[in-house]
């Protein structure tokens, strides 16, 4: 995970294949206070799809990793 300030967090995110998966993703990080916007760019690392959130405030890792695992999904 990568924190750039004041406020965009970059992490990869494994096992999404279709916009379907995006919009899960997409949503759970949605409803974290704070954030403004989720942009996913699916597939594009071996690893993963590349997630990038902008946010009012610093996002904590673990909080961030819970949004992603309720939508079904891992942090690479």
């Amino acid at each position: 995970m990568t924190v750039e300030a004041p406020f965009r967090t970059e992490i990869v995110v494994t096992g999404l294949s279709c916009q379907h998966c995006v919009m899960s993703v997409t949503e759970e990080i949605s409803e974290i206070a704070g954030v403004d916007s989720v942009d996913v760019a699916l597939n594009d690392r071996p690893s993963g799809s590349t997630v990038t959130i902008r946010s009012a405030r610093e996002l904590a890792h673990d909080e961030i990793a819970s949004a992603v695992t309720v939508a079904g999904y891992a942090l690479a």
